[in-house]
């Protein structure tokens, strides 16, 4: 494969419109927001999720690749050539983690939850879904949310209620999850609870 140059058109533009469509989802959790994916990701990164990538990654940024993603050589080489971003082989060590398996997603301890004295150095975990209009709905409450947010959203593993609500009680600690779907992503940040 050829790694082709960022695919973002106008790259600034583009750059600033994920931004924003990520802190967008991230201010308003359970919303689903438009994204345009990039065209040359390498399968099975998907184009949403490589947007993502773009967007938030830099030289500073360690992440972390499912065994998915790890098992496709072009991924980790497109990150590192777009974005400057550093691959780590240990969850724990990572400021990002790119899931491109939901189903088989590890337990959040594997992650960086950060610490007391830094609860924002915990790892944003990026989920590539199949959709954001499917699937169990959960019922989000929280910060950015005006009462409760119904939340739909396949696939998961069959914890992730569980999951979420472990995560809720280590506030302001804890993992953030960003969700990629065709077209769509949606964030359930570490404040969120469910009802």
């Amino acid at each position: 494969m050829t790694i082709a140059t960022q695919d973002f058109a106008e790259p600034v533009f583009a750059a600033q419109s994920a931004f924003r469509a990520i802190m967008d989802a991230t201010a308003r959790p359970g919303s689903l927001q438009p994204i345009k994916g990039v065209h040359d990701a390498p399968k099975p990164l998907t184009g949403e999720a490589a947007t993502i990538a773009l967007a938030l990654f830099d030289h500073d940024t360690p992440i972390w690749l499912d065994d998915g993603l790890a098992a496709a050589p072009d991924v980790a080489a497109w990150l590192r050539f777009q974005a400057s971003a550093t691959v780590v082989l240990e969850p724990k060590f990572a400021a990002f983690a790119l899931v491109s398996d939901p189903v088989r997603l590890p337990p959040f301890v594997w992650f960086d939850r950060g610490s007391a004295e830094y609860p924002d150095r915990s790892t944003t975990i990026i989920l590539q879904v199949a959709s954001l209009k499917q699937g169990e709905t959960l019922v989000l409450t929280g910060p950015g949310i005006r009462e409760t947010q119904p939340f739909r959203v396949s696939p998961l593993p069959a914890d992730m209620p569980d999951r979420i609500a472990a995560n809720r009680s280590l506030f302001p600690r804890g993992v953030d999850l960003l969700f990629a779907a065709p077209g769509l992503i949606a964030a359930i940040p570490r404040s969120v609870r469910l009802k």
